[in-house]
């Protein structure tokens, strides 16, 4: 075969040659873990697979997400799109960027295009003034749909989100430890339902920790390093010492905020935030963030999704995906 040699392909696989050539001739005793590696080995390495070995593609699903400039929605796209193709279906992604189509829109070229089914990620179902007469249309017309990181109340939909109180609950912990009292919150918009739950939490935990609201500091603003520099000024402004922020992208303006005032993180003001998206893995300090399970969320979203097209009933109402948090360098002892 011309290309990668069966002696490329099982080291990258890390398994026998012998391994490989009874996937590629698809002969049975091979695991599924096992013939999924060497698949995935004759990706990476740019192999053309036997026709036997490529996919069967049996339909199209719809992803829409607010943005890609946010590296939490390019998450979800990557990872959704995996899963869908590992299910047998391709994925078409739709954005929301400003001066485009609305999400109302892309639901009537879905509909046009006979897409099996729709992942909507932090969609009108996370804006509690949003007109959701669209989704129960879908829902009217037996539309498979899964809702990802938002919750209305009396939609009959699955949905599936990040457990954002469990979010407040351990960048509270994480800073308490740390000896900080006067902690600030960096939103977005109020009407969010992710914000809510995040002020619920936070709020939450700041009592359950210190027994009063007395150190209580919040700020709403839009989702932005913009917005996160414009939020994290207000805080500072009311004597805190740290910064949980609503986001990555916003911590990352708040940091840069946080210097413009001649302060420095973390040994004037700690900050934190939330996603854990590549970004903040890389940002200098790195931010330490609240993880957003993404691959697990999306996985649940797509098989969700999936069991609906083929006639399984809609597990309505939502699960939540507890977050991790993840230390690096914005993060420290409260200053004296």
């Amino acid at each position: 075969m011309e290309g990668p040699t069966l002696a490329d392909i099982a080291e990258q696989a890390g398994v026998s040659q012998a391994t490989v050539s009874r996937v590629l001739n698809d002969k049975p005793g091979v695991s599924e873990a096992t013939r999924q590696a060497v698949l995935t080995a004759l990706d990476v390495l740019g192999y053309v697979r036997p026709a036997h070995l490529r996919p069967i593609t049996t339909g199209m699903i719809g992803l829409i997400v607010p943005e890609l400039v946010n590296p939490i929605f390019a998450a979800y796209a990557q990872a959704v799109e995996t899963d869908t193709a590992r299910a047998g279906f391709a994925t078409l992604v739709c954005t929301q960027a400003p001066g485009g189509m609305r999400e109302d829109q892309y639901f009537e070229v879905l509909r046009s295009r006979q897409a099996a089914g729709i992942i909507i990620v932090s969609g009108s179902h996370a804006d509690t003034t949003a007109d959701l007469s669209t989704y129960r249309t879908l829902i009217d017309v037996g539309l498979p749909i899964v809702l990802v990181n938002g919750f209305a109340p009396g939609l009959e939909a699955p949905f599936i989100s990040d457990d954002d109180a469990s979010a407040m609950d351990q960048a509270v912990d994480h800073l308490a430890t740390l000896g900080h009292r006067r902690i600030g919150l960096a939103l977005g918009p109020a009407r969010y339902v992710p914000v809510r739950r995040k002020e619920a939490g936070f709020r939450a935990a700041m009592i359950r920790r210190f027994g009063t609201d007395e150190g209580i500091r919040v700020a709403y603003s839009i989702y932005s390093a913009t917005g996160g520099g414009q939020a994290a000024a207000d805080l500072l402004g009311e004597g805190v010492t740290a910064i949980i922020c609503a986001s990555d992208i916003m911590a990352m303006g708040a940091i840069r905020s946080i210097r413009a005032h001649g302060l420095s993180v973390p040994d004037d003001v700690s900050v934190i935030g939330c996603d854990d998206s590549p970004v903040s893995r890389y940002w200098d300090p790195g931010v330490t963030s609240v993880r957003q399970n993404v691959d697990l969320i999306a996985s649940m979203a797509v098989s969700t999704l999936v069991g609906q097209i083929h006639g399984e009933s809609a597990q309505t109402g939502e699960r939540l995906v507890r977050p991790d948090l993840v230390i690096r360098s914005t993060t420290g002892p409260a200053r004296s």
